[in-house]
């Protein structure tokens, strides 16, 4: 650290005492800083890559899917079935799965609790708070 000023005795004064507390603060702090800056640095850029990641996956598997479809399309085809009705085949097995998928998620959403608690504690809150007013 800087060289202290000491009275003639040896020992600090209490001014330089606090300024000396203030400078090592004032670089504790900034190191921290510091440290902390580096780590989400080096945080943001692993979130950032397997963001990046997830994007080109997600990708692959709808390419995946698209591809699989023409498979399944011509595997209906190779079965007999023309190739007009084979892409409507599978175009119609993908709408069911859809409204399938639909349905389930139609019945989740009627199992959400809508926060009744919630709602009950809130009225109740709401009426001491009227008691409490309409006493005063």
């Amino acid at each position: 650290m800087a060289a202290r000023a000491t009275e003639a005795d040896g020992s600090a004064s209490i001014g330089q005492l606090v300024a000396s507390i203030k400078d090592d603060l004032t670089g504790l702090v900034r190191d921290e800083i510091a440290l902390a800056k580096a780590e989400l640095k080096a945080d943001a850029k692993e979130t950032g890559l397997g963001f990046g990641l997830i994007a080109v996956a997600a990708f692959l598997g709808v390419l995946v899917i698209i591809l699989g479809s023409f498979a399944l399309v011509y595997g209906v085809h190779a079965l007999g079935l023309g190739l007009g009705w084979s892409f409507l085949v599978v175009a119609g097995f993908y709408l069911l799965v859809a409204l399938l998928l639909l349905l389930v998620a139609r019945s989740r959403f009627g199992r959400v609790s809508k926060a009744e608690r919630t709602k009950v504690t809130a009225r109740e809150a709401a009426r001491a708070l009227k008691r409490s007013s309409s006493s005063t």
